[in-house]
């Protein structure tokens, strides 16, 4: 089995390295591609892995439009896929590069594994262009790894043979485990304790962990900010953490209406290490990041998703999580009510995991190895 695992972004590659990993295992000896539509954040990932790509095409510009990552994508992979003439390409997710690595294998005849097929939102817009990205990614695909039940029906519902459908859970509840099994040494302990205690971090504080910068979120950070400003000015006994991502858009607005506010850390990018151990710290969590709803429950911390829906109900239906939307106060509400509400905390933060057990990975070779055979 030849198989091209092809990915762009930092969440690509986490939830890929349980898959590298195993195909590694196998012995199977996965050819790697990156795009590099994420270049500093991806590169953490890599490095943490030990994934040492055997194309890094380095497709980011600043403030690159769609149009470009697309076309710069599409027109690199072709001459990789020339190159390591793969029986199988392996896309992961929603993004750019899912979409056009899936579209460049199928302009080759080459057979496409998509992992975490399924998902929708049900609106074509939001996530922009993501919802778009991951239908596309699925039509395209041979072989369609859905995480849950409800990805999988989706599919069915699409008109998907079922013979082409896989339930695996999900490979990203595969490296949240990895990585939380390597923090309980006490050296990987010490060494985050004293970073953090450099940033200033009370430990008798209610940690509150932020991330916000999804594309269709742009032109409401001030809002979503507002509502962070609102917890942080009533809740003394609190502190936030938000690690800001790097792209001007998100970095200017969220900079604007909380850099110095008391008791708001705005921090760069962390690496996963850091950021796995930060989650385990957290009381709550506030997002509008997909990869969040589903990690987050394994360590038992409850996610308020500042989006109008998300195309992962599993987390709303176990309770894990809940739409909070994208107004100030509402944003402030029901992260008041969780910090103020033991038993409704308790509710969500007791809640079971519906996306998968850490063996995704494991199920997603055997299944390609059964089907190449």
């Amino acid at each position: 089995m030849r198989a091209l695992v092809l990915f762009g972004t930092r969440p690509e590659a986490i939830k890929l390295a349980p898959v590298i990993k195993e195909l590694k295992r196998r012995g199977r000896k996965p050819q790697v591609c990156v795009t590099a539509q994420h270049r500093e954040m991806l590169d953490q990932v890599l490095r943490l892995f030990e994934i040492r790509p055997d194309w890094d095409l380095g497709i980011m510009r600043p403030d690159q439009s769609l149009f470009q990552i697309t076309t710069r994508g599409l027109g690199a992979i072709e001459g990789v896929l020339e190159a390591a003439r793969p029986e199988l390409v392996l896309v992961q997710g929603d993004t750019t590069t899912a979409f056009v690595g899936a579209l460049a294998a199928f302009y080759r005849k080459i057979g496409v594994g998509h992992i975490e097929a399924g998902l929708r939102s049900g609106d074509k817009l939001a996530p922009f262009p993501e919802e778009m990205n991951r239908r596309l990614a699925d039509e395209l695909s041979d072989w369609l790894f859905a995480p849950t039940e409800k990805a999988k029906a989706n599919l069915l519902r699409e008109g998907f043979p079922k013979e082409r459908i896989f339930v695996t859970g999900n490979t990203v509840i595969d490296a949240l485990l990895w990585m939380a099994e390597r923090l309980k040494a006490p050296a990987a302990q010490a060494r985050l304790e004293r970073k953090f205690a450099e940033l200033g971090l009370d430990p008798e504080k209610r940690l509150i962990l932020v991330t916000a910068h999804r594309r269709e979120s742009f032109d409401r950070l001030g809002a979503i900010c507002q509502g962070l400003r609102l917890i942080a000015e009533n809740n003394r006994d609190v502190e936030l953490v938000y690690p800001v991502h790097l792209n001007p858009r998100v970095q200017g607005p969220v900079r604007r209406a909380l850099q110095g506010l008391e008791r708001v850390h705005l921090l760069e990018p962390l690496d996963y290490e850091a950021f796995v151990w930060l989650m385990s710290r957290a009381y709550l969590i506030l997002t509008d990041s997909g990869g969040l709803q589903e990690e987050a429950p394994s360590l038992g911390k409850p996610v308020l998703v500042m989006r109008e829906r998300t195309e992962r109900p599993e987390a709303l239906a176990a309770g894990t999580a809940k739409l909070v939307g994208l107004d100030p106060q509402e944003i402030f509400q029901e992260a008041q009510r969780l910090l103020s509400d033991p038993a409704e905390y308790a509710k969500m933060a007791r809640a079971v995991n519906p996306f998968g057990d850490g063996h995704a990975a494991e199920r997603i070779v055997a299944i390609l190895e059964e089907q190449l055979s």
